[in-house]
């Protein structure tokens, strides 16, 4: 009887210490999550940079 309530405390100790360790793995997907929201920002205003100069500069020497 004693044996089963050690197993039992036993799993439930390893559970609450896998459950924090949850936390540190979400840490890392939500990082990688706005790394790539990053790069995807960066790379559109890179594509919309360049056409908005032209169109300035098109402006630009209309005037």
């Amino acid at each position: 009887m004693i044996e089963k309530i050690q197993f039992m405390a036993l799993m439930l100790r390893s559970d609450l210490i896998a459950k924090r360790d949850d936390r540190g793995a979400t840490a890392v997907e939500y990082g990688l999550m706005v790394a790539l929201i990053a790069a995807v920002i960066v790379g559109t205003v890179a594509l919309i940079g360049t056409e908005l100069q032209a169109a300035f500069q098109t402006v630009l020497d209309e005037l």
